[in-house]
């Protein structure tokens, strides 16, 4: 594929980014940008600009992507997730469970605490979005009650739970990752927790000195620990390993039988609850559909493999080898909003590279999963980042500034390369 096709290809992608960055930039906030507006162009443009095709299958193309099995599995967890977190708010759990921590975790250690906890349970659970689901309405309102930034708090556990879901045995990215490079997934972890642990420590410091000042809550309520079992089951359900679906149906069942036994509300109350709670996943169902949409585009017009094939055209060492299958996985996470496809995208030609040059192929899927789940856990529009938004209620573009432990394991893992480390792998 030529420049000009490949960058046509792409040209969606730079739309979306340049429209919403700049519109946002001139109004100087990121609230008055409306992401679906925003998506809505860039979806249109990417149709309008496919080729010679009918228009009905350039529609088909797009729907498909807005329509794919993993998209439509993710919508359904939007919906459950609202159902939950609005019944269970509206039948005071999320308050019984804010109120137990605040009466057992010093203020200053409540930042701290969040992100330990994230990274506890994603690594126990495997899945970022089970931790977000489980964690982010907690989190959200220990930062209303403590008068908090909210965007930081939420941000806490978003980074904690890409901890576990880079380095968790039963994480898809781990199993993926070391499938496609052919090592087993305990000789990954040895190599992936030396690549990232000073930077999931670096981030607890951080956040222990940025929580230092927390001031604690006046009057905290006497806590209600009836109403804090629809949490404590979710979690412990989470951890061992039951569906996310399941887990929220059976959260959405105990936020019912707790609500109606105690009157908190009556069973209308409940369904109306629900309905809320769905009807504020909206906005995110919507940009999630014509995200995948405009990508499935890129894809079908080869945008990917212009990427692919453009990155690996001038490696000539196992240092230049393994920093292009860290740009490949990246690059391909920005276009399809998924850490899974895109390590599965990139997984065998990242395979033939590292054995081309020599890289160790522990390395290698290690390098795989920590920037995907780099790029995943940055990215406004990762499934992930919308979650945590619309359970937290704030833009994606307010919780990204505070997304430190994304980063930081970005840095680190370019380091690694950089410096040929851990040398026993390098």
């Amino acid at each position: 594929m030529n420049n000009k096709k490949g960058i046509l290809a792409l040209s969606p992608l730079l739309l979306f980014i340049l429209l919403y960055v700049g519109l946002s930039a001139i109004a100087g906030d990121f609230y008055k940008v409306p992401m679906t507006v925003v998506f809505m162009i860039a979806s249109i443009y990417a149709v309008a600009i496919s080729g010679n095709l009918p228009l009905k299958k350039r529609i088909d193309t797009y729907s498909r992507g807005a329509s794919s099995g993993n998209l439509l599995l993710m919508l359904w967890i939007y919906v459950l997730a609202g159902a939950f977190a609005a019944s269970a708010k509206q039948m005071g759990a999320i308050d019984a469970t804010v109120n137990m921590a605040l009466t057992y975790l010093p203020a200053n250690m409540l930042l701290p605490g969040l992100f330990l906890a994230a990274c506890f349970i994603s690594l126990s659970i495997g899945t970022s979005v089970g931790t977000v689901v489980a964690l982010v309405p907690i989190a959200a309102g220990i930062a209303s009650s403590a008068d908090a930034n909210v965007a930081l708090t939420t941000a806490v556990i978003v980074g904690g739970a890409y901890f576990g879901d880079n380095l968790s045995a039963i994480s898809d990215t781990t199993i993926v990752a070391t499938q496609s490079q052919g090592c087993n997934m305990s000789d990954k972890f040895h190599v992936n927790i030396l690549i990232v642990w000073p930077a999931a420590l670096l981030i607890l410091v951080v956040y222990g000195i940025l929580g230092a000042d927390m001031e604690p809550p006046r009057n905290v309520a006497p806590v209600e620990y009836l109403k804090v079992i629809p949490y404590i089951v979710v979690l412990v359900s989470a951890i061992a390993g039951m569906n996310v679906m399941a887990v929220l149906v059976l959260g959405i069942a105990l936020c019912a039988v707790i609500g109606l036994a105690e009157n908190t509300y009556g069973l209308f109350g409940w369904l109306e609850a629900m309905g809320q709670g769905i009807m504020g996943m909206g906005e995110l169902v919507v940009i999630a559909m014509m995200a995948g949409g405009m990508l499935e585009m890129i894809r079908e017009n080869g945008g990917i493999d212009y990427i692919i094939d453009k990155l690996t055209a001038h490696v000539e060492s196992k240092r230049g080898a393994e920093l292009s299958i860290a740009a490949l996985v990246s690059l391909v996470n920005v276009c399809t909003a998924n850490n899974t496809v895109a390590i599965l995208t990139v997984g065998a030609i990242s395979k033939k590279i590292g054995d081309k040059y020599g890289v160790d192929n522990r390395k290698a899927a290690s390098i795989l999963d920590t920037f995907s789940c780099t790029v995943q856990g940055i990215i406004p529009y990762g499934v992930q980042m919308l979650l945590a938004a619309g359970l937290a209620h704030v833009s994606p573009m307010a919780i990204l500034p505070y997304l430190y432990y994304p980063f930081a394991i970005g840095i680190c893992a370019l380091l690694a390369i950089l410096l040929r480390y851990p040398k026993r792998y390098s």
